[in-house]
């Protein structure tokens, strides 16, 4: 039988810094374990029936950021997580990453923080410098949990030439 998997984009947004935007989300966000309290992750959603990844991006991040993403970013992270814990009602989630390069901005999208909390239980952004990542030792997780690793790989080298493979 073939999992049924819950289909999203995510944007690595980084500005001219170097730092990485990340959304909050709280539980039950899909994200968010139920023993955690929250979960730090790129911004983005799921593609919805119609859409490509592309279109779906450009949706999201004018939804949840107010960012208009022009351009055809580069395609640089995938990540299938297997676990009827993820999704509720489903099996599983792939997310597919893009990079978006910007200056530094203010995220408010076409919808207001009310609204954001309410349909995705997102409670807030914060701009994140690597080294604050690699050096959190707060009880908040990170999706994916290691992102310094392919963090720090795309920073130092930059896209790949094919997606990497993430795991949770």
């Amino acid at each position: 039988m073939t999992p049924r998997l819950r289909h999203s984009v995510r944007a690595i947004i980084l500005d001219e810094s170097e730092r990485i935007l990340l959304c909050r989300f709280v539980f039950p966000h899909p994200a968010v374990p139920e023993q955690a309290l929250a979960v730090w992750a790129a911004p983005g959603g799921g593609i919805e029936a119609g859409e490509d990844r592309l279109t779906a991006l450009r949706r999201e991040m004018r939804e949840e950021t107010g960012l208009a993403v022009t351009t055809d970013p580069p395609h640089v992270w995938h990540q299938v997580v297997v676990s009827p814990d993820i999704a509720p009602g489903l099996d599983g989630i792939v997310n597919d990453y893009f990079l978006v390069r910007t200056s530094h901005f203010q995220p408010h999208g076409e919808f207001s923080d009310d609204e954001l909390a309410a349909s995705e239980n997102l409670a807030g952004f914060r701009w994140w410098r690597l080294s604050e990542i690699a050096g959190y030792t707060g009880p908040e997780l990170f999706s994916p949990r290691d992102l310094t690793t392919p963090l720090t790989a795309l920073l130092t080298a930059g896209p790949p030439d094919d997606p990497v493979e993430l795991g949770l």
